[in-house]
């Protein structure tokens, strides 16, 4: 029989329980579907269901990597094409008794190593400049035997390229052997030469390969060049090619498996593959009616309609527990810097008081007793 003192002490409890919060470790989903009464939510919320989401996918992507695109994949010249800044390396045969080039002892004479300049022209003895850039090495050597033949008819020319700066390619960084690596074929696609760079680094997340081509900054993903061929580009001379991790992510919190910061492990992750990336929801705590996104969007995303949300703040809500929800979530794709936040179930809080209460109880007997 409790005593007046333990009925005291009970009151107390009750009290305490009627006007402090419950320890818990996330908000309710009510708690933010429904504002407390004078507030004014400045956010939108929005049941996720199947007939919601076109709209949602009509409205701006957020917090995407800004590139130019990717370029397609496409041919080629065949073979090496001589440019600017290359070196060419020239020997001419003459079997002529009254060469101009040979003497009778030696009947070739090499012309060195020849750097093509700025005009696209190496200088040729007794001919002046002549032009090569643009050539294959082999119409190269024809049209300089060919304007030696005006003063040597019997010579004979050999041509052997050794590609400059502006006739190579570069892998920069994410690769086990990076360097610069000449164009030998004008038909060099990307993944051909990230294999002559050694391969992509395995310890890399979901690798990232980053194009730059002058003035324009390419992105896409090595899963995307392995899936896909036309995505497999052909690289031009002065290329840089960087291979790294990708760093988009969302943040996992509430009643989850797990609260971390969560890295795209590939392009596109939704709503349901968030969940399997947090460990699910707290079978003990969760309330799986109520899961949550939480989104950001610019300013200039802002439209009442089909074009954008009402507000620059958004709340999707999933309920886990209906066909509808769960296949709504399939489809949902989560944003880089989105919030999942897993919130509590109601029941969870009043296992939480009525805890309390009891233990407030059995401490009133013992006061009794």
């Amino acid at each position: 029989m409790i005593t007046r003192k333990g009925t005291i002490v009970a009151a107390l409890v009750l009290a305490a329980l009627t006007g402090c919060s419950l320890p818990r470790g996330a908000a309710l989903q009510s708690e933010i579907s429904r504002p407390a009464a004078g507030d004014t939510a400045d956010y939108a919320f929005y049941q996720v269901t199947r007939a919601l989401l076109p709209t949602v996918q009509a409205w701006p992507d957020v917090n995407v990597t800004r590139t130019d695109g990717w370029p397609r994949a496409g041919h080629g010249a065949l073979g090496q094409i001589i440019v600017p800044g290359d070196t060419v390396s020239i020997t001419v045969w003459d079997s002529s008794e009254n060469s101009l080039l040979t003497s009778l002892e030696q009947r070739q004479t090499a012309l060195g190593e020849l750097t093509v300049s700025p005009g696209g022209t190496v200088f040729i003895p007794y001919v002046g400049a002549v032009r090569v850039a643009g050539q294959s090495p082999e119409v190269a050597r024809r049209v300089i035997e060919e304007r030696l033949a005006e003063v040597a008819p019997s010579s004979q020319v050999q041509l052997s390229l050794i590609e400059g700066q502006n006739n190579s390619v570069t892998v920069a960084a994410g690769v086990s052997a990076p360097g610069v690596f000449p164009m030998r074929d004008r038909n060099l696609n990307v993944l051909s030469l990230l294999g002559q760079a050694g391969g992509v680094a395995p310890t890399l997340r979901n690798p990232l390969i980053r194009l730059q081509r002058g003035q324009n900054n390419y992105a896409t993903s090595l899963k995307t060049l392995y899936e896909n061929p036309q995505a497999n580009a052909v690289v031009r001379p002065g290329d840089t090619i960087i291979v790294e991790e990708d760093d988009r992510y969302f943040l996992a919190l509430g009643a989850a498996g797990k609260e971390d910061l969560i890295y795209f492990p590939r392009d596109h992750v939704t709503a349901l593959e968030a969940v399997s990336l947090i460990g699910g929801l707290t079978e003990t705590r969760a309330d799986p009616e109520g899961l949550l996104v939480l989104r950001e969007y610019p300013a200039s995303a802002l439209a009442a309609g089909l074009r954008g949300p009402r507000q620059t703040r958004v709340v999707f809500s999933i309920d886990m527990t209906t066909a509808d929800g769960l296949f709504s979530a399939k489809n949902l794709q989560i944003m880089p810097g989105d919030v999942v936040l897993a919130t509590e179930s109601p029941v969870s809080s009043l296992q939480v008081a009525l805890g309390l209460l009891t233990g407030g109880l059995g401490f009133a007997n013992q006061l009794g007793g």
